[in-house]
């Protein structure tokens, strides 16, 4: 358990750091954190990856609820960017 949680925390912030907006942010952390506690809850990938699953979508929604008035585009150079609506 000791090495799932470092593992974690290595994923967590590089994830963090290579997200651009607070979605992405947000569900970068859920799902790291919905993994470990359902590692730790059921002891198997199963439950981590239910556990993933779950925090990943929840933490992309409240992430999401932090950028009120913006939009996401694609440009031509299929290039994402946030601009208001």
């Amino acid at each position: 358990m000791k090495r799932f949680i470092i593992a974690a925390v290595a994923v967590l912030s590089v994830a963090t750091l290579s997200a651009c907006s607070q979605t992405e942010k947000g569900a970068a952390i859920g799902a790291v954190g919905g993994a470990a506690v359902g590692a730790a809850v059921t002891g198997s990938a199963e439950g981590a990856a239910i556990g993933g699953l779950v925090g990943g979508t929840a933490g992309a929604l409240i992430g999401n609820a932090n950028e009120p008035g913006k939009c996401y585009y694609r440009g031509r150079d299929g290039r994402r960017y946030i601009a208001n609506c």
